[in-house]
């Protein structure tokens, strides 16, 4: 596998200023091998302040059943679903799927366009907001999403994306990305179904990269 390793910047809530970090284009055993031994132990201790806080199940971290490693194995070298992660510190601090053929714009004025569909995107813990009071790294999410952008205008798809988002990270997509809430979609785990158009993504590449 050919790993293309572009440098990036996350801001370091500690130091309140800038680090170098790296964006790759795939996810490979150094990612999977820093879920298991990284992510997973802190998740899970995560949960276990929130269950002797009395924090009903519905309030917990949504993703804590996904299983990244399962996840690659069965897309891996699928073209049609290609990956992307965030390195900084020595460590992943960020991890997403795309899938570049099976969805189809929904937003009036561009349905039936092809799009890149964010299938899956997770930070690290420590970077959670709803799981840490002071994040470790913030801005991964806004480098994942536009990398998702850039993807789909080299697809010739105009920068169009569209994503199911956790209940946690509604905010985000509605308010740092700019995409359009299109609400609850029933058909799909009754999560919020977000779409972006080519002139929210120009607006959002624009203003750089917001932690």
């Amino acid at each position: 596998m050919t790993v293309t390793v572009t440098p990036v910047f996350l801001f370091n809530v500690e130091q309140a200023g800038l680090e170098k970090a790296e964006l790759w284009d795939a996810i490979t055993e150094r990612q999977l091998a820093d879920w298991e031994a990284e992510w997973l132990p802190e998740l899970f201790k995560y949960i276990q302040q929130l269950h002797r806080a009395g924090v009903h199940r519905q309030f917990w971290p949504q993703s804590r059943q996904w299983n990244w490693r399962r996840k690659v194995e069965v897309l891996q070298g699928m073209l049609s679903h290609p990956a992307f992660s965030i390195l900084c510190g020595g460590i992943t601090q960020g991890m997403m799927i795309l899938d570049l053929t099976s969805k189809r714009c929904r937003l009036d004025g561009q349905k039936g366009q092809h799009m890149v569909y964010v299938e899956f995107v997770e930070n690290a813990p420590w970077n959670r907001p709803e799981l840490s009071n002071q994040p470790r790294y913030r801005g991964i999410g806004s480098i994942l999403i536009r990398a998702a952008i850039a993807l789909s205008n080299q697809e010739e798809f105009k920068g169009r994306i569209g994503l199911h988002s956790l209940p946690q990270a509604n905010s985000f997509y509605a308010n740092t990305c700019g995409m359009t809430d299109m609400g609850i979609d029933p058909e799909y785990e009754g999560l919020r179904y977000f779409e972006m158009t080519p002139e929210q993504a120009e607006a959002f590449i624009a203003k750089g990269n917001q932690p």
